[in-house]
């Protein structure tokens, strides 16, 4: 049965206040334009507000001080953030330990923590050690020495390389491989000589990988994912990358190897890192911009190559008009011309 809250059980759970009936009940979420009475809606952006008035939603969740146009509302400082918290408390149910489920391969020497979940198809190597209420899904596969910390869930097909170590309350989403060799070749005449990846990856506490994400493992130590950074889909991590806390790297975003990223770096989509350097903390890279150097901390990058933000901005608007400039120099050289023929004629 679905639940219902009150609005003052809402805003307590949130931290924020009620503005009408604190006694109006909803089960749920919906956008502004959807909800019904029985639903919270939110609004993050301000140039949105005058939708409020039409929506139907019982609450809406707006920022302290904001129009209500006669709705009910929950102030919160972050609406956004609030409406993320709710999601979870109407719609992700707590997870119920399954065990190691029928046609799971256990290997030999593995430890097991409490309340676990291990579906049908998982191969674990031998000496793995798992966490409590570690959550394994079906066609994941281990390899020995793995370490995972508590309440971390692997989803289907996904691949930890062998003595990987992986934090808590991580979440490693289909497909993803941790611990894939390094892209690491000697040359040898015409030929190319393999060098041996024997490091590992280290995934710290809360991080997220997404789907079909590669992150490389150390040709010596590790290749390093600080606490809470989230990877989306389909990003590549080269050999001895480390990347700091509370990073975001978004879908396509390559970064090569023994690069360093400071925290709480934003790499748009499809952003593009050369090896062997640094991005200072705080630093956000516009999408599909390439990084050939090291970028200072605190600042905002765009381009390719990537320079500070505005100058990009600059720079495009002048792009824009590229056509009508050539035109106008064009028919500047031909007077240009024309007056210099008169001057040598006289």
């Amino acid at each position: 049965m679905q639940q219902t809250k009150t609005l003052k059980e809402l805003a307590e759970y949130l931290g924020g206040t009620v503005r009408g009936d604190e006694a109006c009940r909803v089960n749920g979420l919906a956008p502004l334009e959807a909800a019904g009475s029985d639903k919270v809606t939110f609004l993050a952006n301000p140039k949105y507000a005058s939708k409020v008035a039409d929506t139907g939603a019982g609450a809406v969740l707006m920022a302290p001080g904001s129009e209500s146009y006669g709705r009910n509302v929950i102030e919160v400082a972050n609406p956004y953030l609030a409406f993320a918290k709710l999601l979870r408390l109407f719609y992700v149910q707590p997870h119920s330990p399954r065990g190691v489920m029928p046609e799971a391969c256990i290997g030999i020497g593995v430890t097991l923590g409490e309340d676990v979940s291990i579906y049908p198809g998982v191969i674990i190597g031998d000496n793995v050690t798992l966490g409590d209420r570690c959550v394994i899904h079906p066609g994941a596969i281990i390899y020995a020495g793995v370490t995972i910390g508590d309440d971390t869930t692997i989803h289907a097909n996904a691949v930890i390389r062998e003595r990987c170590r992986v934090g808590n309350r991580c979440v490693i989403q289909p497909g993803a491989v941790i611990g894939s060799d390094g892209f690491g070749y000697a040359p040898d005449g015409n030929t190319y000589y393999p060098i041996p990846q024997i490091g590992i990856v280290v995934l710290e506490d809360d991080v997220e990988i997404g789907a079909n994400t590669c992150i490389d493992r150390a040709a010596l130590e590790a290749t390093l994912i600080r606490r809470g950074t989230k990877l989306d889909n389909l990003v590549q991590i080269a050999h001895n990358c480390q990347i700091g806390e509370d990073c975001m790297i978004v879908s396509q975003v390559g970064i090569s190897g023994s690069t360093r990223i400071g925290n709480h770096v934003t790499l748009a989509g499809q952003v593009g890192v050369a090896g062997h350097l640094s991005i200072g903390d705080n630093v956000i890279v516009g999408a599909q911009s390439g990084v050939p150097g090291s970028l200072p901390a605190n600042a905002g990058y765009s381009g390719t190559p990537a320079i500070p933000h505005k100058n990009w901005l600059k720079s495009m608007a002048v792009v824009a008009n590229l056509p009508d400039l050539r035109k106008t120099v064009a028919t500047l050289e031909k007077r240009i011309a024309g007056l210099e023929a008169l001057l040598q004629s006289k």
